[in-house]
């Protein structure tokens, strides 16, 4: 699917934005994801996951309406160097995750990746996660368009939101990322390119095309 027209990520254009505060604040996003949800860390060789239980969980409102959807996973992009590693762009620019202080919540599972360092490694999560915490704790709002996931199969079945606000995670975090191996333990590197080192996980922008971008001001 991934030659379809609906594809993601996208360059966030913000002058192309269309204002949609009243549509889609009159349901606003709220979501619930307990710290208990998440069960565990996973490398699957292209970055590391955290697997949910989805029960207890719940993501609904703005675009999404009155549909409800549960957390199954989640998972980050990083890029070779701090001024890469997202994978839609805003303006043009990317970001890094954004590199700043030492995020408390995304320390929990720094400090776990050692234990995952190569691929098809997983370990149970025992100090809770808050799933949350990872989000912007402000309300400066979202832009929301439809497009797919940015991993085969490409399925075009997403309702992307993409909050304004980044959060902050160190450069020290960002370089324990990049120690993930792409390959199983034991086994010989498929590549000497970087040493076989999950880094450049992100799938570039591509075209918006005639898809409508709205954005909300505020939740």
């Amino acid at each position: 699917m991934a030659a379809g027209s609906r594809q993601s990520p996208v360059n966030i254009e913000t002058d192309r934005a269309e204002s949609d505060h009243e549509a889609l604040s009159s349901k606003p996003l709220r979501w619930k994801y307990p710290s208990t949800a998440s069960k565990k860390l996973v490398n699957p060789g292209y970055c590391w996951r955290v697997d949910c239980d989805g029960d207890g969980t719940f993501l609904t409102g703005g675009p999404l309406m009155d549909d409800v959807y549960k957390l199954e996973q989640y998972h980050c992009h990083w890029g070779c160097s701090d001024s890469r590693g997202s994978e839609h762009t805003v303006d043009g620019q990317a970001f890094a995750g954004e590199v700043g202080k030492t995020h408390e919540e995304m320390d929990k599972i720094a400090r776990m990746l050692p234990y995952v360092s190569h691929k098809d490694e997983i370990i149970d999560v025992i100090e809770p996660i808050d799933p949350s915490k990872l989000l912007p704790a402000d309300d400066n709002g979202y832009w929301t368009y439809l497009g797919s996931l940015t991993t085969p199969p490409c399925n075009e079945s997403v309702t992307w939101v993409l909050f304004k606000k980044y959060i902050e995670v160190s450069h020290h975090q960002l370089n324990i990322f990049r120690n993930l191996r792409k390959f199983p333990r034991g086994e010989e590197c498929p590549c000497h390119e970087n040493h076989g080192v999950v880094i450049n996980n992100f799938r570039p922008p591509l075209p918006l095309g005639n898809r409508v971008l709205r954005e909300c001001g505020s939740f």
